[in-house]
């Protein structure tokens, strides 16, 4: 009996300790802190695309996702898949994914590397063909992994294509003046379709300042002609041109053509303002006050004033009194002697350095 109770202490004993070694090991581990996890890569997979006819092409845009994930990663993004569902304009408007993914066709296949993501905007370009095609068109897009694999499709984009769109304006040309950059262009002859007459309710006009640059639209509203006058330019820059016919859609919006050729114009400044007027002076001893009207181009930079005891002397020949350009529009010749005639003519500089033909000539008399 006594031997039953000191084995059955000590092996009460050995499960206290076994115990408290555990509760022990849980306490100096609990507050242990564990290494960060790295954070779990997080890429939108659902497009949004958006799009309109322009012309004989739909075209779709839509924004990638700031970044992608990495290529073992199932988000990763490898290609855009791009779908097309025709169907008749009594159809109905509403239609589930899986409604869209059994009766679409796969139209195209984009593949996507790193420098298409940072939410750049990508675009496709479908072109229509009007003969037999269904009056309403709808659109998705999806993307897809390496694998395969394929994300929700994009929000759908529905188009009613029409056929009657005037085609693009074609021989787009230009001259510079001092005023304004004028293009002119031949108007189209039939519809995108080859019919006719032509639906055409006015031009487009745009422009960009470098190739990098979008071009933008320069008209408030449709030009009527097939002429332009684009006054908001600046010499020595460089411009690209495109022009678009613009024709009424089926529900009365505007619809524009494709380009017509692109042109780029450089404008030189050659053109030399007008001659200064209204000359007066006035004389005082040893002294002739000369006064003149500012130029009217905005450009002019200052004036030179020649003169002369001999009004028949060849202009060139005349002394220039204004070494440097002259700011103002008033200037004194104290370097006159009293009793002797003198004559004199003005010419204006712009900031390009052309110079305006001579002003009339006017004299006084030294009192």
């Amino acid at each position: 009996m006594l031997k039953r109770f000191y084995h059955n202490k000590r092996t009460l004993t050995l499960i206290i300790l076994a115990f408290t070694s555990t509760a022990l090991f849980i306490t100096l581990n609990c507050g242990k802190r564990k290494p960060p996890l790295p954070p779990i890569e997080r890429v939108v997979q659902r497009g949004e695309i958006s799009g309109l006819q322009r012309g004989n092409k739909v075209i779709l845009t839509w924004t990638m996702p700031a970044r992608n994930a990495s290529d073992t990663n199932v988000l990763n993004i490898a290609r855009v898949d791009i779908y097309r569902l025709s169907e008749p304009r009594t159809s109905a408007l509403t239609l589930s994914q899986e409604e869209f993914a059994a009766n679409s066709t796969l139209i195209a296949t984009l593949p996507v590397t790193e420098a298409d993501f940072g939410r750049k905007n990508l675009s496709y370009v479908d072109e229509l063909q009007f003969s037999g095609q269904y009056a309403r068109l709808r659109y998705a897009i999806r993307f897809v992994n390496s694998s395969g694999q394929k994300a929700a499709f994009s929000n759908f984009l529905v188009i009613e294509p029409i056929s009657r769109i005037a085609d693009a304006p074609k021989s787009l040309s230009g001259t510079v003046n001092e005023q304004s950059v004028n293009l002119s262009w031949d108007s189209p002859k039939t519809n995108a379709d080859g019919s006719a007459p032509v639906n055409l309710l006015g031009y487009n006009v745009y422009r960009a300042e470098n190739k990098s640059e979008t071009s933008r639209l320069i008209n408030a509203a449709p030009v009527t002609n097939s002429e332009f006058s684009d006054k908001s330019f600046e010499f020595e820059k460089t411009y690209s041109y495109f022009v678009r016919a613009v024709s009424i859609g089926s529900n009365g919006e505007p619809v524009e053509s494709s380009d017509s050729n692109k042109v780029e114009i450089l404008p030189k400044d050659v053109f030399a303002p007008s001659a200064p007027a209204s000359i007066t002076i006035a004389a005082a001893p040893n002294n002739l006050s000369i006064f003149f009207a500012v130029n009217p181009e905005k450009d002019v930079i200052g004036y030179r004033i020649y003169r002369s005891t001999d009004p028949d002397l060849p202009k060139p020949e005349w002394e220039l009194l204004t070494k440097e350009i002259l700011k103002t529009n008033t200037f004194q010749d104290k370097t006159v002697e009293a009793g002797r005639t003198y004559y004199y003519y003005l010419t204006a500089v712009d900031n390009a350095g052309n110079s305006s033909q001579p002003s009339a000539i006017v004299s006084e008399i030294v009192p």
